[in-house]
């Protein structure tokens, strides 16, 4: 299948490594124009340097999406400088660096800042780019979501699972809200790909025996990558997903 979003201006959260880097490269080898935001300063600069070396035109942003202002302020940047966010993809988020521990020993806060980077910067970035979607009656938004938002999470970090299942439930409402204006909301739920530094501590602990059962329970007997997850979302992305919303793609390997 050909993609061209040439003439489309695509905003990827997460942007620095790990699923937003294949996403963000995948679109700038598309010929979209691509902007980009992090809190990791170094790594976006090598995704924004990565994407002009593909011939995109690429912006990047330090930006926490889970203060709203900083979200609003990236995108109203973007629309004076581009004129519009014709893609969103939602892909910041993450454990922040937590490990599974008992119900009991999670304080509020740490709950808050999972759910928060997970879910309600989603919510946020949706809410930032919808005006302007409205306007040109036409958009894609897609949320990257995970097979914990679909079952449960393999490091058994609660805050993850529910902000993921929180994630999948905004994606059905939101496609039902803007519709109406053309603008299709959908989700990906990867399943588990080496992509960053907390999936390679998270692959490390099962060791050997651990990793080959889990490779086992894939269909296809083998771990995706990043590009397999990027690969879905620029179908999403096109114009041969126009008449699909609110629906969550298991990207898995088959389980």
């Amino acid at each position: 299948m050909f993609f061209d979003f040439r003439d489309k201006t695509v905003l990827v959260t997460g942007a620095a490594h790990g699923f937003g880097r294949a996403i963000a490269l995948a679109f700038a080898r598309n010929g979209a124009r691509v902007w980009g935001g992090d809190v990791l300063d170094d790594e976006l600069q090598e995704t924004r340097r990565l994407c002009r070396e593909a011939g995109a035109l690429c912006e990047v942003r330090t930006v926490d999406v889970r203060h709203k202002p900083a979200v609003d302020g990236l995108v109203t940047e973007i629309r004076a400088a581009s004129g519009a966010v014709h893609v969103l993809v939602n892909n910041a988020g993450g454990v922040l660096g937590q490990v599974g521990r008992p119900l009991e020993d999670i304080a509020p806060e740490q709950w808050q800042a999972i759910f928060d980077v997970n879910c309600t910067g989603a919510f946020y970035c949706a809410q930032a780019v919808a005006p302007g979607m409205k306007e040109q009656r036409s958009g894609r938004i897609i949320n990257i979501s995970s097979g914990a938002g679909l079952g449960i999470s393999l490091t058994g970090i609660q805050a993850y699972a529910s902000a993921k299942a929180a994630q999948i439930g905004l994606t059905r409402q939101l496609a039902h809200e803007l519709g109406p204006w053309g603008i299709t909301v959908n989700n990906i739920a990867p399943g588990f790909v080496r992509s960053n530094p907390s999936t390679e501590r998270q692959w490390e602990s099962y060791g050997a025996d651990g990793q080959r059962e889990l490779v086992e329970r894939i269909a296809l007997k083998r771990l995706g990558t990043p590009d397999d997850i990027a690969n879905a979302v620029l179908f999403f992305a096109s114009d041969a997903a126009n008449w699909i919303t609110g629906q969550v793609l298991s990207v898995d390997g088959g389980k």
